[in-house]
């Protein structure tokens, strides 16, 4: 049985939850920090999928954003690189029935404690109403 929309983005939260490496937000933080992951809404967030008369099934959809600390060497590619793998890892891992989109370039997070280097990737999740 899917994960019911009211606790699905818990469930994704805590698929992805990789302690000591890096701080997972299910929600938008009021400062987004380095070394962390942030799920947030999707557009549209959820779709229902109608192909059949007696089941109408809704699909969550999330953007997930891997947050990394801005450096100035190559060492910075490294990191993200290394967080897209963890990342994906966590997803594969997970008992959520999902697809998993591509992960973006990575691209600078102007904050106003300092730069992040962040990376994204959406995923759509099959979900229940109830």
């Amino acid at each position: 049985m899917p994960a019911a929309i009211t606790t699905l983005r818990t469930a994704l939260a805590t698929a992805l939850t990789n302690n000591g490496v890096w701080s997972t937000f299910s929600f938008i933080p009021q400062s987004p920090i380095a070394n962390s992951v942030v799920i947030v809404n999707d557009d549209p967030f959820i779709v229902v999928q109608s192909g059949q008369k007696t089941a109408i099934a809704p699909v969550a959809r999330y953007r997930i954003y891997g947050l990394v600390p801005m450096l100035d060497n190559q060492g910075n590619q490294v990191n993200i690189e290394d967080f897209i793998v963890a990342i994906f890892a966590k997803l594969s891992a997970s008992s959520l029935v999902m697809t998993v989109g591509s992960f973006s370039a990575p691209a600078i997070l102007e904050t106003a404690s300092g730069n992040l280097l962040q990376t994204e990737v959406g995923v759509e999740i099959i979900s229940s109403w109830s």
